[in-house]
C-alpha cells in the first residue's frame, strides 16, 4: 500500500517539473527481462521517454538494473541475452543516448561499492519490513527474517535481503532528484529517502548534504494486468505466453492474445476493475496506448458500451500495433545490422554513469574518512 506520505510528494512533484532546471535529476533503472511486455512499457518506459522529450534542461540516468536481477538465480546465457535485449528495447522506445544516459548498473563498480557503505547505517528491522523478499519467496506480509520457517530459511539470501540497499545506493549515487516509479516500488523510494535522510545526518560536507532526498514521480498509467488472469498483473514470469504482450510481437501474435483473452459473460462493455477485470483491463490498454481515443479509460467504456467482445478486443489489438510497429521495427534493426552500435552506445553510457559516479563517491569517501 502507498502512504499518504509518498502521494503527497507525488502530487507536489507533478507540477514542479514542468519547469525543470539543470539542477533536475531522473533516475530509474529496470530489471533485464528481456524484451519488456506492455505493462513494463506503460508503466515504465513510455514514462521515461516523455520525462526525456519534456525535459530537456534535466540530466537522465536510466539503467539496466542486473546486479539486482542476480540476487535470484539465473541461467547465465539466458541473463547474457536479456540483457542485450532490454538495451536494445530501451532505444526502441526512444531513449536517446544524446540526451540520456543508458547503461549496464554491473558496468559501474561505484553501485556496489556505495551499497557496502550505506549498508552500515541500514536497519535490519526497516529491511525485514520491506515486501521485496517477502514475495519474491511467497511469504506473508507479517514473516519475519529472524524466524524463518524451513520452507525459506535456506532460500532467504543476504542479496535479495538487502535489496532495496543496492536500490537506494543506483539512486543517491547520482544526485538523484526524481525518480519515476510504480505502484509496487513506491515502498523502496520512501527507504531511500530515509536512508539518505540518516546518512546525512551521520556524515557532513563543507558542500552542503551529501545525498539528495529523491522525490517521487508516480507513474499515471494503472497496472496492465494478466490477459489470462485479470487479477493478477502482467509479468514475464507468468508461466503462459499468452498472458502477456511483448512490446516486439507481431501484429499477428497481438491478435491471437486479444483474442484469447479473458472477459466475463456480462453483455456490453462497461468499466470496472472489481467487478469486470477482463473488460476494464482491456479498456484501460486501449486507453493508455493512445489517449486521444477518449478523456478516460471510463468513457472509453460508456462509447463502447454496446460493442461486442470480440469486436472490443480487435480495436484494443489495433490499438496496440498501430503503436508498437516503429517500435518493433526498430528493436529489429538495433538486433540485427546494427549490433556493433548498441555496444558503442552501452560502453558510452557506462563511461558517462562511471565519471558522474566517481565525483559522488570523492566526496562521500572524504566525508566518511575514506581517503
Amino acid at each position: 500500500m502507498i502512504s499518504s506520505r509518498t502521494l503527497q510528494n507525488a502530487g507536489r512533484v507533478r507540477a514542479r517539473l514542468h519547469a525543470a532546471n539543470p539542477k533536475t535529476i531522473i533516475f530509474s533503472g529496470i530489471q533485464p527481462t528481456g524484451v519488456p511486455h506492455l505493462g513494463n512499457y506503460l508503466g515504465a518506459l513510455r514514462q521515461w521517454v516523455k520525462l526525456q522529450d519534456d525535459q530537456p534542461d534535466a540530466r537522465r540516468f536510466f539503467s539496466i538494473v542486473d546486479l539486482h536481477a542476480i540476487t535470484v538465480k539465473q541461467d547465465p546465457v539466458e541473463l547474457g541475452r536479456w540483457r542485450k535485449e532490454m538495451f536494445a528495447s530501451l532505444l526502441a522506445v526512444g531513449l536517446d543516448p544524446s540526451k540520456s544516459t543508458v547503461f549496464y548498473q554491473s558496468a559501474v563498480p561505484a553501485h556496489s561499492e556505495f551499497m557496502w557503505l550505506l549498508s552500515c547505517g541500514a536497519s535490519m528491522g526497516y529491511l525485514g519490513r520491506m515486501t521485496q523478499w517477502k514475495s519474491k519467496l511467497a511469504l506473508p506480509s507479517d514473516a519475519s527474517p529472524t524466524a524463518p520457517s524451513p520452507s525459506n530459511k535456506e532460500a532467504l539470501k543476504l542479496a535479495l535481503f538487502s535489496y532495496p540497499v543496492l536500490q537506494a545506493a543506483d539512486i543517491l549515487l547520482y544526485n538523484t532528484t526524481h525518480v519515476p516509479v510504480g505502484e509496487d516500488q513506491a515502498q523502496h523510494l520512501e527507504f531511500t529517502r530515509d536512508l539518505a535522510i540518516g546518512f546525512n545526518h551521520l556524515y557532513t560536507s563543507k558542500y552542503g548534504p551529501l545525498l539528495n532526498v529523491p522525490e517521487t514521480i508516480l507513474s499515471p498509467a494503472k497496472r496492465i494486468m494478466s490477459l489470462t488472469e485479470p487479477s493478477k498483473k502482467m509479468s514475464k514470469s507468468a508461466p503462459n505466453p499468452k498472458s502477456r504482450i511483448l512490446i516486439t510481437d507481431s501484429r499477428d501474435d497481438i491478435h491471437a492474445k486479444l483474442k484469447t483473452a479473458m472477459t466475463d459473460s456480462i453483455e456490453g462493455v462497461s468499466y470496472d476493475r472489481q467487478a469486470r477485470p477482463g473488460v476494464s483491463n482491456l479498456l484501460d490498454m486501449m486507453y493508455y496506448m493512445d489517449e486521444s481515443v477518449a478523456p478516460s479509460p471510463e468513457e472509453l467504456a460508456k462509447e463502447m458500451k454496446d460493442v461486442s467482445m470480440r469486436a472490443l478486443k480487435e480495436k484494443v489489438a489495433d490499438t496496440i500495433d498501430d503503436h508498437l510497429r516503429d517500435i518493433r521495427e526498430r528493436y529489429e534493426e538495433m538486433m540485427g545490422t546494427q549490433q556493433k552500435e548498441l555496444e558503442a552506445i552501452a560502453r558510452q553510457g557506462a563511461g558517462k554513469a562511471t565519471q558522474s559516479a566517481a565525483l559522488k563517491m570523492g566526496r562521500i569517501r572524504f566525508a566518511m574518512g575514506l581517503r
